[in-house]
């Protein structure tokens, strides 16, 4: 149990290091806590013999262990009151009508990923529990299109595909019926199989340039598929931070990144907000994952943000409450 001057020190420290990513001396403290530099060090190495405190390599100033970040987490923090600013362009996203309730997650926590300078990952639900509903295109022009796919989850995904040749509107609204009359209902994870075995036999009996547009839209499935479940955005932020200069660390940060088994470990199953800090993480003992389950229409899924261990904690968890509680509302 820690004294009342332990705790504030602890509290001190730990927020000057995450805002200036300098070890803390005892010096900087005296003014604070109204005591010498040589209490302040005495105090210091109480902390540090029960590992909440270590010193760096390069000064004989402290910073925050990782079990000193943990305490902080658990004992120390409140959370963060002062964001309307940040509050107000949330809720303006959720409050966009002419968004999806998927979109307006995904959007909000790229927001998130923008205002605190680290990764954000929404983890939606897997492929395999989305079924089609329907398929709408736009033609472009004679060489393009924009096939829209939507399913029963709410996902809607716009996908860019370049047609082989040139094919007529009235081929491709022919193909586009077909696809919507025996796709309905079809599992996402079974489409690519439907197309190859029902729909491309049928595609060659009406339509002129069957191969083409069966190419396209295989290529617009495929995509979708890969995709639907999992949004990550800014993982360029956590990259910058101070704390990854070393050339092997960011390798090793962006090689997991790409993981989709990895990304797809982020998920989580308990209810509030969670903060996993270093080996907690099972991702990486440099980061930290903030993440909280939400839920939609009775589908779960992650919402998650990946920074350093030397994150703003009270802000990030702010920000998540805020995004769950508009998801719920």
């Amino acid at each position: 149990m820690l004294s009342t001057r332990q705790e504030e020190l602890l509290k001190l420290i730990t927020e000057e290091y995450i805002r200036t990513v300098k070890p803390v001396s005892s010096i900087a403290l005296c003014e604070v806590l109204n005591c010498s530099s040589a209490t302040i060090r005495n105090e210091m190495m109480v902390l540090e013999e029960l590992g909440l405190l270590e010193k760096t390599h390069t000064s004989s100033g402290r910073v925050p262990s990782e079990q000193g970040y943990r305490y902080y987490v658990d004992k120390i923090i409140k959370t963060d009151s002062f964001l309307e600013d940040d509050f107000r362009k949330i809720e303006n996203i959720f409050n966009n009508n002419s968004l999806m309730i998927t979109d307006a997650i995904t959007k909000s926590m790229e927001l998130v990923a923008e205002l605190t300078n680290y990764a954000s990952l929404v983890l939606g639900s897997s492929s395999y529990e989305n079924k089609i509903t329907k398929l709408e295109v736009v033609p472009i022009n004679d060489n393009s299109i924009i096939a829209i796919i939507i399913t029963d989850h709410g996902f809607v995904e716009h996908k860019q595909v370049n047609l082989e040749k040139s094919v007529s509107p009235l081929e491709i609204k022919t193909v586009v019926e077909l696809i919507n009359r025996l796709l309905l209902g079809t599992p996402l994870h079974l489409v690519l199989e439907k197309l190859e075995y029902e729909i491309k036999p049928l595609i060659g009996q009406y339509v002129k340039q069957h191969e083409v547009l069966y190419n396209a839209f295989y290529k617009a499935f495929t995509d979708f598929k890969a995709e639907s479940s999992t949004k990550v955005a800014g993982t360029k932020n956590i990259l910058m931070q101070p704390d990854f200069e070393d050339i092997n660390k960011i390798r090793n940060i962006v090689s997991k990144f790409e993981d989709s088994e990895m990304i797809s470990s982020i998920k989580e199953t308990d209810e509030g907000i969670k903060v996993y800090i270093g080996k907690e993480t099972l991702f990486d003992d440099d980061v930290t994952i903030v993440k909280t389950k939400y839920n939609v229409s009775g589908k779960e899924g992650t919402l998650a943000i990946v920074g350093p261990k030397r994150m703003q904690y009270d802000r990030v968890i702010s920000l998540l409450e805020f995004i769950k509680k508009n998801i719920e509302r």
